[in-house]
């Protein structure tokens, strides 16, 4: 396999701010690559030096000379009236013919192809953009972030499209779920160096916690026979006749060294507030009509929301998840019909146009004290503000200085130290580190009020949705299902929709091979080369079955740091091929 991208030696910083400290790593060809690490670890700033669009301070990095980048921008490149095709053939300079194919990946037809670009949806112009991506043929694809804002067809969209992509892919991406499904090796940076397992998230994430807690049990063990020899030395250095024994200890001593484990960063550990759990609808919608004046969005809208549930608000981009949930809330008048909440029902809101609006200068404690409770002392302010990572000099900071992600915890620093029954989240999880995520989650499971919602994290969805709300082609229903039943409706849409599709194309028609006839005694010699090939492959599993357990057994019991990445490298393997081989002789049974 040919080797895209070399790094060595790399260095790279902010002023004080070491983001790449002697950092290694090697991209090849047709390997799909997760991209992880904390907000601010330098994985952004990785891709800009890879791009050419910045320079590190020392150190080397070596691109193959056919190396072609296509990168996923946030600018608009679009012209003003022009469509998507038009787009495609200006951007690419390809027939199109060649374009709808590529379109078609993406579900890119009829007016969404035809019609202005400029008039879509965020989300379906996300799809023009990596369509475009796509038709200059690149070998490696760079995607900071992708699935940020895209709904949850696009996000399976182009997960079936990076399965079938034969090229090399550099993914930025917090959503684990996305990762999974799209990547077979994980970079991770953490204080300026990179590593690059050879395995999904879920295994790197596993052999990151073992590792971790192997490193402290062999600390654990060299601790103490260290206080052993220290003892011995103790007694015995004084006495001549033990004087050279302990000098000896002393030299098994001076080689001894613990294993440094990074300290952990700090995580939110977030508290919703705790209110009394209630029965009955919470909220019922009659006859409702949702919009503009100069648009409806949906209508004949019949809902009832129960006390205790978490509803997810499910959608399309630009099908009025988010114009819902403003009508719900009464910040978006109703164009007909009634919203009717339940007596004593106190509503919090966390939507983008609150965190926009922030008093811009009041400091954060100021904030929040104004945000509170009256009765709520100076201690559980505080301890509700460290809970969202603004701790010691970070309380007094003006909010004009805040980032987007700090206002973001902000404002949910303040929602949660209210009283309120009622919480609607508006994409709570933009602007989030994964770890914050998944503190929300922990704290909304706990939470005994009603909670409505929207977000584009699968994970976070499947973790605290009880009930789907979906809206969809001018109509809001409730989903029969959970949010599995939800994902595996959507996922068996759009592979009805490719086999559809394929089957239409022209290539398909001359690739589909032309029925023969065959004999009952051709079936039979079939027949029984494939129950030879069960048998065979039977063997392998159970060889490779007695191997895997023999090197988790090992690896359980090294204490050989080098030994342990060996045995995990090799292990990985065997548990690939196992897998094929279980996979092949599902085939074959069936």
């Amino acid at each position: 396999m040919a080797v895209l991208v070399q790094i060595r030696n790399a260095h790279k910083s902010y002023g004080d701010q070491v983001l790449l400290d002697d950092a290694e790593a090697t991209l090849i060809d047709d390997v799909k690559v997760g991209f992880v690490g904390r907000n601010g670890a330098g994985k952004s700033t990785l891709l800009r030096v890879l791009l050419g669009e910045e320079e590190l301070d020392s150190g080397e990095i070596t691109l193959h000379p056919n190396l072609q980048i296509g990168y996923l921008r946030q600018h608009n490149p679009f012209q003003p009236g022009e469509s998507a095709l038009d787009f495609f053939m200006r951007d690419s300079g390809q027939p199109d013919w060649k374009c709808g194919e590529v379109a078609g990946e993406f579900e890119l037809k009829g007016a969404y192809l035809e019609g202005p670009v400029a008039e879509l949806s965020g989300g379906w112009q996300t799809r023009v953009k990596l369509a475009a991506l796509l038709l200059h043929d690149p070998n490696l694809l760079l995607l900071d972030e992708p699935t940020n804002f895209l709904d949850l067809r696009t996000q399976i969209l182009l997960e079936h499209f990076l399965r079938n992509f034969r090229k090399a892919c550099l993914i930025v991406s917090h959503d684990r779920e996305f990762l999974k499904a799209t990547c077979t090796q994980t970079l991770d940076i953490t204080r300026g160096k990179l590593t690059l397992f050879p395995g999904k998230i879920e295994a790197f994430l596993k052999f990151q916690e073992e590792r971790r807690q192997h490193d402290e049990r062999v600390n654990a063990s060299v601790m103490a026979k260290q206080k052993q020899l220290k003892r011995f030395i103790d007694k015995n250095r004084a006495n001549a006749g033990t004087a050279s024994q302990a000098r000896s200890k002393q030299k098994q001593l001076d080689r001894l060294r613990t294993t440094e484990i990074a300290a952990d960063e700090a995580t939110a550990h977030i508290r919703a507030p705790i209110v009394e759990p209630r029965q009955g609808p919470a909220a019922r919608c009659r006859g409702l009509k949702i919009g503009y004046p100069d648009l409806v969005v949906a209508e004949q809208i019949d809902l009832e929301i129960e006390h205790g549930e978490r509803a997810a608000i499910v959608g399309d981009n630009g099908q009025g998840k988010t114009t819902l949930l403003r009508t719900l809330v009464h910040s978006l008048d109703t164009l007909a019909g009634e919203v009717r909440w339940g007596h004593k029902c106190e509503i919090g809101t966390y939507a983008q146009h609150v965190y926009t609006s922030l008093p811009e200068d009041q400091t954060v404690l100021e904030y929040l004290e104004y945000q509170a409770q009256p009765g709520t002392t100076n201690q559980d302010i505080l301890a509700q503000a460290g809970a969202l990572l603004f701790r010691d000099a970070h309380v007094k900071k003006k909010i004009k200085v805040l980032s987007g992600g700090e206002r973001a915890r902000l404002c949910l620093a303040g929602l949660l130290l209210g009283t309120y029954n009622i919480l609607v989240l508006d994409e709570p999880g933009n602007h989030l580190d994964v770890e914050t995520v998944e503190a929300l989650a922990n704290a909304l499971l706990k939470y005994k009020g009603t909670v409505l919602f929207t977000s584009h994290d699968r994970h976070f969805m499947r973790r605290v949705t009880s009930s789907v709300i979906e809206v969809r082609d001018g109509r809001v229903r409730n989903y029969i299902g959970d949010y599995d039943d939800y994902l595996h409706y959507v996922n068996k849409e759009i592979d009805d929709g490719e086999r559809q599709r394929h089957a239409l194309s022209p290539q398909a028609a001359k690739a589909a091979p032309k029925p023969k006839k065959s004999d009952h005694r051709s079936n039979e010699r079939d027949h029984r080369k494939i129950r030879k090939e069960i048998a065979n492959i039977e063997r392998k599993i159970a060889q490779l079955d007695d191997q895997k357990r023999e090197l988790n057994s090992q690896l359980l019991q090294t204490t050989d740091p080098d030994e342990a990445l060996r045995l995990h490298n090799e292990l990985t393997e065997v548990t690939k091929e196992l897998e094929q081989a279980e996979e092949r002789w599902c085939k074959l049974t069936e």
